[in-house]
């Protein structure tokens, strides 16, 4: 049987004399990644309340995946930030869209006519949020990235 004292891994003097403390690094925790810089929120922050695909309810998942499917054009959409806007091909209120939503190997540019599902947003379920989100015509013209990163022209 082990000796107890020698399996404590907490124990700070049980370390080889020859080699130095063991520090783990991930390679996206670099000097200059702002991944973890604010590791608590700010006052006054709060949590977003939109459901991305990670974070929807089963039972919201099935009711937008039952839903009809509505035809539209990108309004917006940035990559970097994560979201945008479909303008309804009939006409009203921009619906947004979140990176996670989007299927297909095209980030979505500007004018290219996408169909899509919709999700309620809680807290009160009043305004809708684009999913399943399929880009069925590319904007002729206009260079498109795919999500890998290579430039594809339209």
């Amino acid at each position: 049987m082990a000796d107890p004292e020698l399996s404590s891994p907490t124990d700070p003097s049980l370390r080889s004399p020859r080699s130095a403390p063991l520090s783990l690094s991930f390679p996206f925790l670099r000097e200059g990644s702002h991944v973890w810089d604010r590791a608590t929120p700010q006052p006054g922050e709060l949590p977003s309340p939109l459901p991305t695909k990670r974070t929807r309810t089963y039972s919201a998942t099935v009711r937008a995946n039952a839903g009809p499917v509505f035809k539209g054009v990108c309004k917006t959409f940035s990559r970097s930030q994560g979201h945008g806007f479909i303008r309804p091909a009939l006409g009203g209120e921009d619906i947004f869209v979140h990176i996670s939503d989007i299927e297909g190997e095209y980030v979505p540019m500007e004018g290219d006519e996408v169909t899509y599902k919709v999700c309620a947003v809680p807290p009160k379920n009043v305004k809708v949020q684009a999913v399943e989100v399929l880009l069925t015509h590319l904007k002729p013209g206009t260079k498109h990235e795919t999500w890998s990163g290579q430039i594809i022209s339209s």
